[in-house]
């Protein structure tokens, strides 16, 4: 398999608070772990970055302006919703993620590499279609399957999200798509305080597997295998986007699912294995949360080493 790997120092720009627990440490930890020999084959490439009219391919206009408004032109860091803050290059980091997450596609859906993994900050699967929330400005993960369907004509797009929040953002988004099928594991209750089974959208097209506090890997492998495995394979998917969250690790303090590196192996495996029966192996994987750096490094390289094994 060949893997390609979208990464940017703007990236590291992107101003939180200190003591914000999305902070640039966790590139630079994940970073670290990829010097590993494991890694060698890995095709590194820095993310171009996208037009703003990229944003508009799952957002409305006003809500990329009212982003661009609150960007500071000084070095100070401005607070726009309860926990999401901007700086001064934030506009230019999240239009580079968007950036790597469609030349991502782009290189999947031609057949350039057989999947690909973009390392960028701020996360995105919490920004609504006309709300940012949740350290997330723009939902890098719809911008992506929009692409995909309007530049290649892919009619069906599974999301799959495993991070320990519930992508609200995403399931907003599609709510109403036949389309795109928007799977979530994630715990409840936890932020954003959305995610529940009966949460199915209106064409069915939804579907939410919550997971209770203190529990592990036999619930987290039950709920993919019982719930998001078979709607795949109902689905059969033409193009998968993984929204990869490392927050369910035992080490985060952000939630309390205890999960760890072998985990996220699995799930990656198994979803694999879908994308090879339907989706000519196309997976494109974008990173959201994460917040110990430690159990981040170790689950995204895991991940990341399974998607090059094949």
């Amino acid at each position: 398999m060949t893997t390609r790997l979208y990464e940017h120092k703007i990236f590291l720009e992107h101003s939180t608070p200190e003591g914000h627990p999305e902070r640039a440490d966790r590139l630079r930890s994940l970073a670290i772990a990829l010097e590993h020999p494991n890694f060698a084959r890995l095709d590194r490439r820095q993310a171009p970055q996208a037009n703003e009219d990229a944003v508009l391919l799952a957002h409305p206009e006003e809500h990329l302006r009212a982003v661009m408004r609150e960007i500071p032109e000084e070095d100070t860091i401005r607070q726009i919703e309860a926990d999401t803050y901007v700086g001064p290059k934030s506009l230019q980091a999240a239009l580079t993620g968007i950036g790597g997450a469609m030349a991502a596609v782009d290189d999947v859906a031609t057949g350039k590499v057989d999947n690909a993994f973009v390392a960028a900050r701020p996360p995105g699967h919490h920004a609504e279609k006309d709300k940012a929330m949740g350290f997330c400005l723009f939902n890098n993960a719809a911008i992506a399957a929009r692409h995909a369907q309007r530049k290649y004509g892919i009619e069906r797009v599974a999301i799959v999200d495993w991070d320990v929040h519930h992508g609200n953002g995403t399931q907003d988004i599609f709510w109403d798509d036949p389309s795109v099928l928007f799977c979530s594991t994630h715990q409840m209750p936890l932020y954003p305080g959305t995610g529940a089974k009966d949460e199915t959208g209106t064409k069915n097209n939804v579907v939410n597997a919550p997971l209770s506090p203190d529990t592990g890997s036999e619930y987290f492998r039950e709920a993919f295998k019982s719930r998001v495995l078979p709607a795949l394979d109902n689905f059969r998917p033409d193009f998968i986007i993984i929204s990869a969250g490392f927050d369910a690790h035992h080490r985060d303090p952000l939630a309390q699912i205890n999960l760890v590196g072998d985990d996220f192996d699995w799930a990656t495996g198994r979803l694999m294995e879908i994308a090879g029966k339907y989706a000519g192996n196309r997976i494109v994987s974008l990173l959201e949360g994460g917040y110990d750096l430690e159990g981040l490094a170790e689950s995204a390289g895991m991940h990341i080493c399974r998607l090059m094994k094949g």
